[in-house]
């Protein structure tokens, strides 16, 4: 526990500081790290040996480089340009391997790798297109704190009042009140945000579309959870990796984030905040 608060204590400081200080372009290449280790730890986990070194390169590659497409703007195009060389590699490298006596790479693995090098890094990169929008950092800082906020509240609902437990096999110490505890959490938290950002911001704040980011956001970080703990459970894995210690890796950390940002993007796009 000590080593798990002391990781937290050294790293979150420094992910918002660079989230928040530094132009827009530091904090693109700290997702764009993000990704690509998260790329590579999804991999590990998944790919039972069987995917190979191009494999990894082409998928890892591309988890790096598609969120910095959104910080340049260079649309679709880039988008669709990395896609196909992650599905050009990867089914010439098992096409090679059923052509050959050994190890075969079955389509279950193409497809981890296309999850891992395009559907992850363009989840992440919701986080890039908050924080390059009109009071962006705000609006990103929103976005992360969410479920922050909303885990924590689906906690210590779960703790102190759950009683109906063993929804999904998935994750059977889950309680129905602590899930409701994290949906009120997040809207909340989100309403509260923005009087204190309008505060600071010196500008008015429309609630309504913060209460669809509180309670839509809190949604989706709660399906991430669990989305990413099936695999686990599937898998046989406890955590993704060990880059944070006491934390996991970095898939361990973010996967809630993969299903909150693209969510928060989506309602603040359609209805400005500020």
């Amino acid at each position: 526990m000590a080593k798990r608060i002391i990781v937290a204590c050294i790293f979150v400081p420094i992910m918002l500081w660079i989230m928040l200080v530094p132009p827009p372009l530091a904090w693109t290449a700290l997702v764009c790290f993000i990704s690509a280790m998260a790329a590579f730890e999804l991999l590990r986990a998944v790919g039972e040996g069987k995917i190979t070194l191009p494999m990894r390169a082409a998928t890892i590659l591309s988890a790096a480089l598609l969120p910095f497409g959104s910080w340049a703007g260079l649309g679709t195009a880039y988008v669709n340009l990395l896609s196909f060389v992650v599905m050009a590699v990867c089914f010439w490298c098992a096409i090679r391997a059923y052509d050959e006596d050994g190890v075969k790479i079955g389509f279950s693995h193409v497809l981890a790798t296309l999850f891992a090098g395009v559907i992850i890094p363009l989840a992440l990169s919701a986080l890039v297109e908050l924080r390059r929008m009109d009071r962006g950092k705000y609006l990103v800082l929103l976005a992360v704190l969410l479920t922050f906020a909303t885990d924590a509240g689906a906690y210590f609902a779960g703790v102190t009042l759950g009683k109906h437990k063993g929804i999904t096999k998935v994750s059977p110490n889950k309680s129905v009140e602590g899930y409701i505890g994290g949906f009120v959490t997040g809207m909340v938290f989100a309403i509260l945000y923005g009087v204190v950002a309008s505060k600071i911001a010196g500008d008015s704040v429309n609630l309504l579309p913060l209460a669809l980011c509180g309670l839509f956001g809190a949604v989706a970080t709660e399906v991430g959870d669990l989305a990413f703990s099936f695999i686990k459970r599937q898998y046989g894995v406890k955590d993704y990796g060990h880059l944070l210690p006491g934390h996991g890796g970095m898939l361990d950390r973010f996967d809630s984030m993969m299903f909150c940002g693209p969510v928060v993007l989506f309602i603040v796009q359609c209805l400005p905040v500020f």
